[in-house]
């Protein structure tokens, strides 16, 4: 796959976002979006485009999504995703599940694309998730978070540019993030 990237590649990012349900991985791409001026992508956004015939879509994406990559369509999402992000944009894109994501983005985007991967306890992500989330209770969350497309999501770890941990506010993840920003853009150079 060509590279979308018309400007130098130590001046562009592409950063792809990855972790567990409720690990901040939204968090993290709207934070690069308001204080960095990132485009911000979700892997949900383009499931949801794609099979926009279904108006129930946003209830069942899991399952969409383990469709998806279980029949082998895994780099037509990664197509269709790709298509979205702006030549010359530094963006963020939220929600690499699969090792064929890492694959397609690092294809695509060269020495621009990193990798985070978020990382954060069971019992964490829970709290942030049960007064504001489609989890009813504590087995619906963990049920979400063991369905099979989540089983990928471990490998994309070791691959990983950075892991942050977010184990505590938003801003200590924040912080982690502002520096890891401009150290990335130092390894482009390099």
């Amino acid at each position: 796959m060509a590279s979308h990237s018309q400007r130098p590649q130590a001046e562009r990012l592409v950063v792809g976002i990855t972790g567990r349900i409720g690990s901040g991985k939204t968090s993290v791409g709207r934070y690069l979006t308001s204080t960095h001026g990132f485009q911000y992508v979700r892997y949900s956004q383009v499931l949801s485009e794609w099979y926009a015939k279904d108006p129930e879509i946003k209830n069942h994406l899991q399952e969409v999504g383990w469709e998806v990559m279980a029949g082998g369509m895994q780099s037509e999402l990664n197509r269709r995703l790709v298509s979205q992000i702006w030549p010359d944009a530094n963006v963020a894109v939220d929600g690499l599940r699969h090792p064929v994501d890492y694959e397609s983005l690092k294809d695509s985007f060269a020495e621009s694309f990193r990798l985070v991967y978020i990382e954060s306890p069971l019992d964490l992500r829970w709290e942030r998730l049960k007064g504001r989330s489609r989890y009813a209770d504590f087995a619906s969350f963990q049920a979400a978070d063991s369905h099979p497309v989540e089983r990928q999501i471990e490998t994309l770890r070791t691959r990983a540019n950075r892991v942050l941990k977010n184990e505590s506010s938003l801003e200590a993840l924040y912080s982690e993030l502002d520096t890891a920003i401009p150290e990335f853009r130092k390894e482009g150079r390099a």
